[in-house]
């Protein structure tokens, strides 16, 4: 079975956006993003997704990426 992978990190570099500065945006605590960051989440409510990509201009799409090959 495959594995959603999240790309915060990758969508963060690019847009040269810092934790901090994301976490002022969003509402959304350091620790929190921290752990969305290294992918140590199991789910993510809509309205913080919605929140990061009004935050970051970007699509959910830009931020999770399915693997199929990936293990758990």
């Amino acid at each position: 079975m495959g594995k959603i992978i999240l790309r915060l990190d990758r969508v963060m570099a690019d847009r040269k956006v810092s934790l901090k500065e994301l976490s002022d945006k969003v509402g959304v605590s350091n620790v929190n993003l921290s752990k969305m960051k290294t992918g140590k989440i199991s789910a993510i409510r809509f309205s913080t997704l919605e929140a990061i990509c009004n935050a970051l201009d970007c699509q959910p799409g830009d931020l999770l990426e399915y693997d199929p090959d990936a293990v758990e």
